[in-house]
């Protein structure tokens, strides 16, 4: 196996054994090297432009753009260590060409427009917002689908985190209706119970979200014929390293042929 195949591996399992969140200099590693060795070929896993984040967070909207690195720390930011009413996130998971081919222009606007209405109140709650095209690890890690709406109820660590979840119309959601969502709580949505919640799904609890959310990324972004060419390479050098490591067929003693 390449040196570089050997690196991507190891930085790989650094990051799925390390803790996430923004100081993990593992995960950080290995996205730098995708971007520097395959960036031409392939999308970035954790693409954040962090300027245009601190604009939306700072605008009327008020709005925070979750990504690979910060999704938690972000969520359990505005909890208070003895808090015993949960603190509120609505989330929208999104994309753009890629991810949601395009429909998700008008729920993107209407969620923009609730943001700002939302924003103006005396406790207004807390908008997130995630990119499904620059962040494709991360909603993998969540099988987390486009146009839907995420509800975090947050309390302080080690208590139980409910999330609840709409699907949101591509071509009929107005701001109208998400306000109504927020005004009238959260009796008309589903409460999140998957093998995939970011908490207590038994994937995460497991440590398997992050290695799964880059495995679904690679098979969404590596053609089938790569994959053939992997195995290929693969088999062809066990078949080599088995090769070397037999043993020679031991030799006849010398005139041993002539007696």
């Amino acid at each position: 196996m390449r040196f570089s195949q050997v690196l991507a591996f190891s930085g790989l399992a650094a990051a799925i054994e390390a803790p996430q969140g923004e100081g993990n200099p593992y995960v950080a590693k290995f996205n730098g090297f995708v971007a520097d060795t395959f960036g031409a070929y392939i999308p970035s896993p954790n693409k954040h432009d962090a300027e245009a984040a601190k604009e939306t967070k700072e605008s009327d909207m008020k709005m925070t753009v979750f990504t690979l690195n910060n999704w938690k720390d972000t969520l359990y930011e505005p909890v208070q260590p003895d808090a015993t009413e949960p603190e509120e996130w609505w989330v929208l998971i999104s994309g753009r060409n890629k991810s949601c081919y395009g429909y998700c222009l008008q729920v993107e606007a209407a969620w923009n427009e609730s943001a700002t209405v939302l924003a103006q109140r005396e406790n207004p709650p807390n908008m997130g917002y995630i990119n499904c095209d620059d962040q494709p690890v991360l909603c993998n890690m969540w099988s987390a689908g486009t146009g839907v709406m995420w509800v975090f109820d947050m309390l302080p660590p080690p208590a139980d985190i409910d999330i609840h979840l709409k699907r949101l119309n591509f071509t009929t959601t107005t701001s109208e209706d998400i306000l109504d969502l927020v005004n009238n709580g959260k009796h008309k949505m589903k409460l999140h119970e998957g093998a995939f919640h970011p908490f207590h799904g038994w994937v995460q609890e497991y440590g398997l979200a992050l290695p799964l959310g880059y495995l679904f990324w690679i098979l969404n972004v590596v053609p089938s014929w790569a994959f053939m060419l992997i195995m290929s390479f693969v088999s062809r050098s066990f078949m080599n390293r088995n090769m070397t490591a037999r043993p020679n067929p031991p030799q006849a003693p010398a005139g041993a042929a002539a007696n």
